[in-house]
């Protein structure tokens, strides 16, 4: 793997005339771009931490790109609660927060992005960064609860989503339309950072709404993209309106189904690829999933195995990192404990591994396997909580909450019965209008619980099958 230089550039435009972002269907330079940084950077307050809350994504990457050539760093929490902020000020006294809406409710210092700015003619050159530098914190979920904070540095980022556009294909000419926030890994590395790091443009916006997604799309020149995740693409089809054609559709968070993406690239005219990818690590592998339940590696990543656990590191992965998925290796090379740019099959995660009766499976397969039946728009299994911690020789119950209005709870279940064990059927098998899923589609542990618990208040018998 060679080495990384010193540096690297905040962007990979080599023409400063050369389109950076779409505003609607109104043109960005790259010159124009990095006046604005500029200019940003000088009023920041005098804070080291920043909590970017910039509802505009082009508002977000020139923040973001601010607070990189000041020296600052980003911190880039799950959620934007009362009590995440809290935490976020324990870990970062000095934390302050940029935000493009009046109507910000984080109680923390407030930097107003600038209603205007001059977007001067003065002559700009590309800022090179240390390679070193620390520009953003992360958080994965501690076992206590308290967030463990993963420094992301510029060179392995640059490194990570480089190496993603490599393997997608986006080039200068791309144009990527995102419906996932900036502030979310995801988001900042397929929507941001791609596209400022493979000389492409960013769309502003953050459309939610099929018809709003569908006319962002349209306003683009080809060849665009669109970065997305099962759920909206779920929504998206559903809705069975008119879509407009795409050259790259990108899907994240949570696997899809075969039938889903052959449904999605049949929609959009595109090719759709998968990225798998942790907090801890960033994105490391694709998949075409219409081509294969198979993921690859990007070059120079390694998988290797220590036991039950897997471990990755090479190419941008500053140190080992044990994977909390259960992986299993179809293609090692050079032995079988170890792969170098190699193919994976997952299957889920060793939290989600479900045991009951001696058969294990995971909560993943089992939703891929909900979410597979023609006629479920959305659905999730759950171990209640009551269970998870009940003694090993306890008879587990798993719960099912489903959307799907055209069926019957029977024809679900028959559905089921064709596709998983009979031991690992629902019971009860719960209907019910919408799961309560977050801006890129999640639906956390917690949430899902919490929304359980409720429905069991609501109603002390449910829609059971």
């Amino acid at each position: 793997m060679p080495p990384l230089p010193p540096s690297l550039p905040l962007i990979a435009h080599r023409n400063l005339d050369a389109v950076i972002a779409w505003r609607g269907s109104v043109p960005v330079s790259a010159g124009q771009f990095l006046r604005e940084v500029g200019q940003v950077a000088e009023q920041l307050p005098p804070g080291r931490h920043v909590l970017n809350l910039c509802s505009d994504r082009y508002r977000f990457a020139v923040a973001l790109m601010a607070s990189i050539v000041s020296g600052r760093v980003s911190l880039l929490p799950s959620t934007h609660t009362p009590e995440m902020v809290r935490q976020m000020q324990s870990i970062a006294p000095n934390l302050f927060c940029i935000s493009d809406q009046d109507n910000s409710r984080v109680d923390l210092p407030l930097f107003r992005y600038p209603a205007t700015l001059t977007g001067s003619l003065d002559a700009v050159a590309i800022p090179q960064i240390d390679c070193d530098q620390v520009i953003a914190q992360v958080f994965t979920s501690g076992s206590s609860g308290t967030p463990l904070p993963h420094a992301k540095r510029w060179g392995s980022l640059v490194r990570n989503v480089r190496a993603e556009a490599a393997r997608l294909g986006v080039t200068e000419r791309h144009a990527i339309v995102g419906t996932v926030p900036a502030q979310h890994m995801y988001g900042l590395e397929s929507t941001v950072l791609m596209p400022l790091q493979s000389g492409a443009a960013l769309h502003a916006g953050h459309p939610f709404y099929p018809a709003d997604i569908c006319a962002a799309l349209a306003e683009l020149p080809r060849p665009r993209a669109l970065v997305t995740t099962p759920y909206h693409l779920r929504t998206l089809l559903a809705e069975q309106i008119a879509l407009p054609a795409a050259d790259l559709l990108l899907s994240a968070t949570a696997p899809l189904s075969a039938n889903l993406a052959a449904e999605a690239e049949a929609g959009f005219a595109a090719p759709l690829y998968e990225i798998y990818g942790c907090t801890e690590t960033g994105q490391l592998a694709s998949r075409r999933t219409t081509a294969g339940t198979a993921w690859q590696t990007f070059a120079e990543i390694r998988l290797r195995r220590e036991g039950e656990a897997v471990w990755a590191e090479g190419g941008h992965i500053d140190t080992p990192t044990r994977l909390s998925d259960e992986i299993e290796l179809v293609e090692a090379d050079p032995s079988p404990e170890t792969c170098q740019t190699c193919q994976f099959l997952l299957h889920g995660r060793h939290a989600d591994l479900v045991n009951i009766a001696g058969k294990r499976t995971s909560l993943g397969y089992l939703n891929h396997q909900l979410n597979a039946i023609t006629g479920v728009r959305d659905g999730i299994f759950l171990l209640p909580e009551e269970d998870g911690d009940s003694a090993p020789e306890s008879v587990h119950r798993l719960t099912a909450l489903v959307v799907a209005p055209d069926l019957t709870p029977a024809a679900l279940m028959q559905a089921l019965r064709e596709r998983i064990d009979p031991i690992f059927l629902p019971r009860p098998l719960l209907f019910v209008d919408a799961l309560p899923r977050n801006a890129v589609g999640k639906l956390p542990s917690q949430v899902a619980q919490a929304f359980l618990a409720n429905l069991r208040k609501q109603t002390s018998n449910g829609i059971a099958a």
